[in-house]
């Protein structure tokens, strides 16, 4: 049983603002994959929800922008992600990442916005977004603010997100993605429909002979309690032959996670998948990006 105390199916992006506006202990609700758990679990009992599962005209899609950025509207679902042309084309990393997200069942009903607004660093999109550096396109009462991913995530299931806003556009620009090839690497408990027990994605470009990385973006989900970019890891290999940089990117990435223990593995494990995943995902990106390995 789902204790909803009421349901309000917003027409417009403006209407859903009006909404929250008058409501400010309303409840989001879009592809329901995240929210509908919350309430059977008890979290969310008795919520009031504002539903913007119909704005599909002005919030789901992939669009390529005239100046070559990438606008990912926020109720495009898993599986459109993963199939969209623009995506396969320019960015497939981010494809491969939505791929792994549940199962089939919910990457049909389940979208790329509320896999990063509700904030879980085991999110499947989240570590690929923070290694495109991707724009938060943010509407509310005020109008539109723009937040880079960098300062997105606050805390544990935290967000920049302000009362009676909403998530309206994910926009990748186009020097995060183009040259770059890249890679995401999830290791779970099982191979299918779970929850990631840590999620790594790397993003490199190589120089014109594709035998050194001329800059690399690495970021990690569940390496602590928010997802993150390894900066230190990332600083300490630019300019190496791909090769070497990929034998010392994982232990380079020990000085910038943070990972607990929990029921699916211990600290001691994640640090150690951290240590190897990375060079794994960085080796495969420069072989996606034409190196000879």
């Amino acid at each position: 049983m789902y204790d909803i105390q009421s349901i309000y199916r917003a027409v417009s992006v403006e209407d859903a603002i009006s909404a929250l506006q008058k409501d400010p202990s309303a409840v989001v609700i879009a592809g329901g994959s995240d929210v509908l758990i919350k309430i059977r679990e008890g979290k969310l009992a008795d919520s009031r929800l504002v539903s913007i599962h119909g704005l599909r005209e002005e919030l789901e899609g992939v669009t390529l922008l005239e100046n070559g950025d990438i606008a990912v509207g926020p109720l495009t679902t898993f599986r459109g992600v993963t199939g969209s042309e623009i995506i396969q084309e320019r960015v497939s990393v981010l494809g491969e990442a939505t791929d792994l997200a549940g199962g089939p069942q919910l990457r049909a009903v389940g979208t790329i916005g509320g896999n990063v607004c509700n904030g879980v660093t085991s999110a499947d999109s989240a570590s690929t977004l923070m290694a495109l550096d991707v724009r938060m396109h943010l509407r509310g009462p005020a109008g539109w603010r723009i937040v880079p991913i960098s300062q997105w995530y606050q805390g544990v299931g935290k967000v920049d997100l302000g009362p009676a806003e909403l998530l309206c556009r994910i926009v990748i620009p186009k020097e995060n993605y183009d040259g770059w090839s890249g890679h995401y690497i999830k290791y779970a408990q099982r191979n299918a429909m779970d929850i990631a027990t840590l999620g790594v994605s790397c993003l490199v470009r190589l120089s014109a002979d594709k035998r050194i990385c001329e800059d690399v973006r690495l970021a990690f989900g569940v390496a602590a309690p928010t997802p993150i970019r390894a900066r230190t890891a990332e600083e300490g290999v630019r300019g190496l032959p791909v090769s070497e940089a990929a034998a010392r990117l994982g232990s380079l990435a020990l000085e910038d996670v943070s990972p607990r223990t929990s029921w699916r593995a211990s600290r001691e494990f994640r640090l150690q998948l951290i240590r190897e995943l990375s060079g794994r995902a960085l080796l495969e990106a420069a072989r996606k990006g034409g190196a000879q390995l």
